[in-house]
């Protein structure tokens, strides 16, 4: 699996995002003066460029499955933008993230292959498994005893859970109760800038 390997603030910055969206702390301030950053008015293909970077960026997800996203959710009954969001949050490290059980997706993505998480009750190491209404994720027991998943639960124990999860934090697992939903989401995104981008 390939890695981004570029710094997570200054990404953030480039892409207008808070690192509070990726699980990160934001502490840390850039020393650039505020309005150093500014440029030319941005194109059209510029400003649909930005969003799929930013969403990719948010997901860790890389062009040629991002784009495999884009052909399922063009496919499916609804909205094509919001399909494209739903299929991203519906991917196991996005849960595990959303869970509090990893502080960031990128974390969470790694701890998934690692065999840390079962779904249903049976062990998924496949960060982009999607999990269906009414799944159950949850962390694995001999999992449960490693002093990682404590350390974890006090940095994003306090995380909201959004409205589609039922977390049990004692049991360390989570109920997917509904279908997620556009108005679900905690950060600003134009996908249907993406979806245009893709349909040319």
């Amino acid at each position: 699996m390939a890695v981004n390997r570029d710094p997570i603030l200054k990404k953030c910055r480039s892409l207008d995002i808070s690192p509070a969206v990726l699980g990160y702390s934001e502490n840390k301030k850039s020393k650039r003066h505020p309005d150093g950053g500014r440029r030319k008015k941005v194109s059209e293909y510029g400003q649909q460029l930005k969003e799929k970077q930013k969403l990719k960026f948010v997901y860790g997800v890389l062009e040629k499955q991002f784009y495999h996203y884009y052909e399922l959710a063009t496919k499916e009954e609804g909205i094509a933008g919001e399909n494209l969001i739903r299929l991203l949050e519906s991917r196991l490290d996005n849960i595990v993230f959303r869970m509090g059980l990893a502080t960031t997706r990128r974390e969470a993505r790694q701890l998934v292959t690692h065999g840390h998480f079962c779904v249903n009750g049976k062990r998924v190491d496949i960060p982009s498994y999607r999990v269906k209404v009414g799944d159950v994720v949850s962390l694995r027991e001999k999992s449960k005893k490693s002093k990682k998943f404590e350390q974890i639960a006090e940095v994003a124990g306090g995380r909201l859970t959004p409205m589609w999860l039922e977390v049990d934090k004692e049991k360390q697992s989570a109920k997917v109760t509904r279908a997620f939903v556009r108005d679900d989401l905690d950060f600003e995104i134009a996908e249907h800038l993406i979806i245009e981008l893709y349909s040319k």
